[in-house]
């Protein structure tokens, strides 16, 4: 009989010591050789590994509803993708919920200056997702990011990346329709969205 798999042990032990960065190629690795688990919810942040929240009940409701509502709508010149590794520097790699991006050029090239838009869906997170993250994606040049409050149904659209953050964030409440600048055939409107869970 196996034993049953047990989440890995969290530390902050080395807060102001220094610590090894990693790579994403060797978080990769990681994964291949066991090290990690590959459904083990992590994000690479200028070298180290961040856990992510348990994605709850109302997150994965909102994404199912988005992701069915977008792929009936889904023009042929654009494709999105859920939970991809983004890999945004040699050090770093995010885990959205969705990305949206040219199909043409394919996810090989997916990178900051390629995505169209990136949505994190945000239950426990909420916090970290409207600090700390669009900080990272507006650095690495993410055009466009939708941090989606699973609780209150509040989109908070941040536009117009700079080094230190976005320039423009505006909070959106349900009944606003959305529409992504770079890619307007994907209008949205979460009140239209079954969100029955």
């Amino acid at each position: 009989m196996n034993a049953p798999l047990t989440r890995a042990p969290i530390t902050a032990a080395a807060t102001d010591l220094p610590r090894r960065a990693f790579s994403v190629a060797e978080v990769e690795r990681m994964v291949e050789v066991g090290l990690l688990l590959e459904d083990e919810r992590l994000e690479l942040i200028g070298g180290e590994l961040v856990m992510m929240s348990p994605k709850g009940l109302r997150h994965e409701v909102i994404k199912k509803a988005l992701l069915r509502h977008w792929f009936q709508r889904l023009p042929e010149a654009l494709d999105l993708i859920p939970e991809t590794t983004f890999r945004l520097a040699p050090d770093t790699y995010l885990e959205p919920d969705i990305v949206v991006f040219d199909r043409a050029r394919g996810l090989k090239a997916l990178n900051g200056d390629t995505a169209l838009l990136a949505v994190e869906i945000a239950d426990s997170s909420l916090g970290y997702d409207l600090a700390r993250k669009p900080r990272i994606y507006s650095a690495f040049g993410v055009r466009e990011l939708w941090v989606i409050d699973a609780v209150h149904l509040v989109t908070h659209v941040h536009r117009d990346p700079a080094p230190l953050g976005y320039r423009d964030v505006v909070a959106h409440a349900a009944y606003e329709t959305l529409t992504p600048l770079l890619a307007p055939a994907l209008p949205l409107t979460l009140t239209a969205l079954d969100l029955a869970e």
